[in-house]
């Protein structure tokens, strides 16, 4: 019994080591963003708690044209890419997942060689060019619209809905359109919420495909203008999306990063509280066959 409780307080202790350095970085962040632009400039060191709190951060950010519209951008990404991503991969899914779809095999097949085997970077650059998608929002959706991983996941969740639902939904003079979207899709909820957050994830942190896709300093998504307020210093001199947001000598530099992250993490962390009702149902789905 001695041993079993020493190693359990170890492991604690241990544990609880693990989980404050893994925090600390995050708390570090919310707090250096809201401290005080005079205290910081005066102590201009490690910051464990501020004496003095303020928004003045938060304010300036939330002020610039060019914060607001990245921030735009990036929503619209995260809205808009999530819902027609789930109306793609739930609408491919539940085509193969019917046995009267003759050519079904086939097409399993093409899905999974896109899973085993990419194109490379140049090919897809090249077919976004070509469609003439270069400097659009779009040319951040319509590549990123589906996944093979997502659409044969989802698959098996349809696989587990019984056939009857649907010889019952025809005998009540629905077609095709009509169980899909007044049957399967509000039985599909747990699914739909954790591909949802997913593709939400996914498209809110958009950031590879901005840089190859967009040029233009208007159309940045949230995550390049972080960017460049984070690593690129010369950015309040070089005339860049970010100069007007590091311009301002009031407030430190500093300080401004640190909010800028916060604000821009903490729309996604509020995301998930919303659907973990569905979330830890749909995490599950596929897994378990009878």
């Amino acid at each position: 019994m001695k041993e079993s409780r020493l190693f359990g307080a170890v492991n604690g202790a241990f544990l609880g080591i693990v989980g404050i350095l893994t925090l600390f970085p995050l708390y570090y962040v919310f707090v250096v963003s809201f401290t005080d632009p005079a205290e910081y400039i005066r102590k201009q060191g490690f910051i464990l708690f501020p004496e003095k709190w303020s928004l003045l951060s938060y304010k300036y950010i939330l002020s610039t044209s060019t914060y607001l519209n990245a921030t735009g951008v990036s929503v619209f990404l995260a809205t808009v890419g999530t819902v027609l991503s789930l109306m793609v991969t739930a609408s491919l899914a539940y085509g193969l997942s019917r046995k009267r779809l003759k050519i079904r095999k086939h097409l399993m097949m093409m899905i999974l060689f896109t899973i085993l085997f990419s194109p490379g970077i140049i090919p897809h650059y090249i077919l976004v060019r070509d469609l003439g998608l270069i400097n659009s929002i779009w040319s951040l959706i319509i590549p990123a619209l589906s996944s093979g991983w997502y659409v044969f996941l989802m698959k098996s969740f349809f696989d587990s809905i019984p056939p009857s639902l649907e010889e019952a939904a025809m005998m009540d003079g629905y077609n095709d359109f009509g169980i899909f979207f007044k049957i399967i899709l509000p039985l599909s909820l747990p699914a739909l919420a954790a591909f949802g957050l997913f593709y939400a994830v996914g498209y809110w942190n958009t950031y590879f495909n901005a840089v190859l896709y967009i040029n233009v300093s208007s159309k940045w998504p949230l995550q390049i203008l972080l960017q460049n307020i984070l690593i690129d210093s010369s950015t309040s001199s070089s005339g860049s999306g970010a100069a007007e947001i590091m311009s301002e000598q009031q407030v430190p530099a500093q300080t401004l990063k640190m909010a800028a992250v916060v604000v821009a993490t903490t729309p996604i962390l509020l995301v998930y509280p919303l659907l973990q009702k569905h979330f830890a149902k749909g995490v599950m789905l596929g897994s378990i066959k009878e």
